[in-house]
């Protein structure tokens, strides 16, 4: 009868513990990245009131007749299933879709979250503002001018410069593709004006010097007509290449092939095309012809006006890549053909002086600033880890967790890689959660309290009459 008494006793305590846990759980329902907890019940050591005995030849075999001593708590789980996505238009909040957790710094103890409520602190640095804790990742270095994330080494806090400077850059390479009007009139020998515009296509864009300063790169294509019968030359076209043709002073723009310097004031080079309109070579105003495969890269120079001179006294020269595309090719190269010209400038890579104003996050944590003038820059990369037995964190609160000896060492790495998930921003994790999975465990729990302290009382009533027998 006392066993009655204890075992109800047990499942008393024990249906309070999983209250307990559902409580907590129904608590969090809204609380970003919080794994819901489980409650997993397991029968006590049973009292053996006899043994089994084995069949003989006589009789058949005896079952052992054993009384329980109650239940106990088997284990509280923490169950990782992926909550629901929110959307929430902050750029650095962040939600892990998938396996994996946030790197977290508190001084020299790291604790790890699904919740990725983040911002910026005073410094720059990337925070849980909640409670400071600092985020973890890989900051860019820069290698020869080329941003270099080293994802190898130890991840350090991510610090994001907003309002950093980044430098102007001279434009380096410029260039171009589409095509030229087959059926643009030649120009005649003695043209008026109104035959050099017909005659010319004119394309500009603007190209940076190491000042930042943005000059006019002008390109005029005509027809080569020959000199002594006034016709047209099949295929062939003249190019004159001006930078700042409106300055007062010259800048002296000079084109060549395979040299920086043609050693002439001259910036003028010659197209030569096929008879299916593709280009097959260039001639600089010196004689020098292009190669005759692969692409057609041109160098040219101007000066810089405001620039220092060198030893000689002569002034600075800023040099750059024309590049006119691949020999032989229709795709992202100048073609010939009857249509409307459209040849232009498609890409330079210089810019004027910037700050960052701006930065994103992509799907693998790659921080990407984005400046003023136009430039992005990659700054940093947000770490990721991953556990053999997640289930075998420990809680440290604030929606944190941390190793144990049973969740194994973390992998930390970059998201997407090694069965990490990927990373939203603008987005939160929500709770796992489910309040009618909740509150219909709440229901069940009630009801395995109410049935075991009606054991505890249907006990009492029983010793109360064996105390009764004496009266």
């Amino acid at each position: 009868m006392m066993r009655s008494l204890y075992a109800g006793v047990s499942g008393l305590q024990n249906h309070q513990t999983r209250m307990d846990v559902i409580g907590n759980n129904i608590s969090n329902v809204n609380t970003y990245g919080f794994k819901r907890g489980r409650v997993d019940f397991q029968d006590m050591i049973s009292q053996q009131l006899s043994g089994a005995a084995r069949p003989s030849e006589e009789v058949g075999g005896v079952n052992p007749k054993e009384v329980g001593l109650g239940m106990s708590v088997a284990a509280i789980d923490t169950i990782f299933t992926q909550g629901n996505l929110q959307s929430t238009g902050v750029s650095t909040d962040l939600a892990i879709q998938g396996n994996g957790f946030f790197v977290l710094k508190n001084g020299d103890q790291t604790v790890y979250t699904r919740a990725g409520v983040f911002g910026v602190d005073a410094n720059g640095t990337l925070v849980n503002p909640a409670n400071g804790l600092r985020v973890q990742g890989w900051m860019a270095e820069n290698v020869n001018g080329e941003q270099i994330l080293q994802t190898s080494s130890t991840p350090t806090d991510l610090v994001i410069p907003v309002g950093q400077k980044d430098p102007p850059k001279a434009t380096e390479n410029v260039r171009y593709l589409c095509n030229l009007n087959k059926n643009l009139p030649v120009i005649p020998e003695d043209p008026t004006e109104a035959d050099i515009i017909k005659g010319t296509w004119q394309t500009e864009i603007d190209i940076y010097d190491n000042f930042g300063n943005a000059h006019q790169l002008q390109m005029n294509f005509t027809k080569v007509r020959d000199d002594e019968t006034g016709n047209e030359v099949p295929n062939q076209w003249d190019v004159t290449v001006v930078v700042d043709p409106d300055a007062e002073v010259s800048t002296e723009t000079r084109v060549g092939i395979g040299t920086t310097d043609t050693g002439e004031d001259v910036a003028r080079y010659r197209l030569i095309f096929d008879n299916y309109g593709t280009l097959q070579q260039v001639v600089d105003s010196v004689g020098n012809e292009s190669n005759p495969t692969g692409n057609i890269i041109l160098q040219a120079s101007y000066n810089v006006p405001g620039s220092n001179a060198d030893a000689d006294g002569n002034p600075y020269r800023q040099t750059f890549n024309l590049d006119l595309g691949t020999i032989g090719s229709m795709e992202n190269t100048i073609t010939q053909s009857a249509s409307a010209s459209s040849t232009k400038a498609y890409y330079q890579d210089g810019y004027k002086l910037g700050y960052l104003d701006n930065f994103k996050i992509d799907q693998s944590g790659i921080i990407t600033g984005v400046y003023s003038n136009g430039s992005t820059r990659t700054i940093g990369q947000i770490a990721m880890a991953s556990f053999t037995n997640q289930a075998g964190l420990e809680k440290k609160g604030d929606t944190t967790f941390a190793e144990s000896i049973n969740s194994g060492m973390a992998s930390i790495g970059t998201a997407g890689i090694a069965g990490k998930g990927s990373m939203l921003a603008g987005t939160l994790e929500m709770s796992n959660v489910d309040l009618t999975e909740q509150l219909t465990d709440m229901i069940v729990t009630q009801r395995g309290f109410e049935s075991n302290a009606k054991t505890i009382q249907t006990g009492d009533s029983m010793l109360e009459t064996v105390i009764n027998l004496k009266r």
